[in-house]
């Protein structure tokens, strides 16, 4: 008897799990628990805010006039004091233009043993064991002087591989680029790779 019980219940379990199984492949159950979407467009004013415009910005400290500086100014019978310099220890910007790579005889030459001595490698990038590379656009007058510096790559951006580069060629002084035997102004590209030793 306990026997008929056991296949009893086997077979009336089996056939509800069978039930429930066409229930859900059948009907649609979502719709039943599927939310009531909510009416934009109806909208209670207890449930608003009331705006409230920011304070104007304090006014601008007032400029005094050049007639009220002009009243101010003291004149003096002495002349101003002028410094003379020895020729060749200022070195002036020249506006020039700078020329392209491929224009120039020589590019600029740079004692590559400093610049690997002076680099910085970055932190942040030595602690990750990230190795990187930057392309540098490098605007150097007759003189040999950095005078402007680009990036134009930094693989990979945002770990210090391009202010790295930037920091060691700026105002750093190199033989300048030549065109026929003449000192001109060049602007050309330079690799800098870092690695790791």
């Amino acid at each position: 008897m306990n026997e008929k019980l056991l296949r009893l219940i086997v077979i009336l379990v089996t056939a509800l799990l069978h039930v429930l199984v066409i229930f859900f492949l059948v009907f649609d159950t979502q719709v039943f628990f599927q939310d009531i979407p909510e009416d934009a467009r109806v909208m209670r004013l207890i449930d608003m805010e009331e705006y409230v415009p920011p304070p104007p910005p304090p006014p601008d400290p007032e400029i005094p006039r050049v007639e009220e500086i002009a009243e101010t100014m003291i004149e003096t019978d002495t002349a101003p004091v002028q410094v003379v310099v020895a020729a060749g220890t200022i070195i002036t910007p020249v506006s020039d233009e700078f020329l392209p790579a491929h224009l120039v005889s020589s590019t600029p030459q740079f004692d590559e043993d400093v610049i690997a001595s002076e680099i910085f490698y970055p932190p942040i990038a030595l602690r990750s064991g990230i190795e990187g590379r930057v392309i540098l656009d490098l605007f150097v007058d007759r003189n040999g002087m950095v005078q402007r510096i680009t990036i134009l790559r930094e693989e990979p951006e945002g770990r210090g591989f391009g202010e790295a580069a930037v920091r060691v060629f700026t105002g750093r002084q190199g033989i300048p680029a030549t065109a026929d035997g003449v000192p001109v102004s060049c602007r050309f590209r330079y690799p800098v790779v870092f690695r790791i030793r």
